[in-house]
């Protein structure tokens, strides 16, 4: 077992969001949001350098697209390549929240799963 994360939480949330669907900023923000309770509110300046670190890494691929408004975008698509890191790192974090939630339970006064 991996006892530490290779990429930060951040980036596995970017890549989660770009497997179901190519999104632009602002529209990841409130997916986040929306999807995690509001739990996740990133701000721009949080995701803009996570965005454009998987794309140096090539983990996402920008392109440019007309919004209905008329107005250009600029969406995220993830790669195969990200693809095969969200899977690997997936399975670490479930991994590692297993061990976590392990050590949780047998704490004093919880009761065991």
């Amino acid at each position: 077992m991996k006892k530490k994360q290779n990429i930060e939480h951040t980036q596995l949330l970017v890549l989660s969001l770009l497997a179901g669907e190519d999104m632009y900023g602002y529209q990841m923000i409130l997916e986040l949001a929306r999807r995690s309770d509001h739990t996740f509110e990133m701000k721009e300046g949080t995701l803009y350098p996570v965005l454009h670190g998987l794309e140096q890494s090539g983990m996402v691929e920008a392109y440019q697209q007309e919004a209905p408004t008329g107005r250009m975008r600029k969406y995220y698509h993830l790669t195969r390549r990200g693809g095969a890191l969200l899977k690997s790192e997936t399975e670490a974090w479930q991994s590692y929240a297993g061990a976590v939630n392990a050590v949780l339970r047998s704490s004093a006064g919880l009761n065991p799963a």
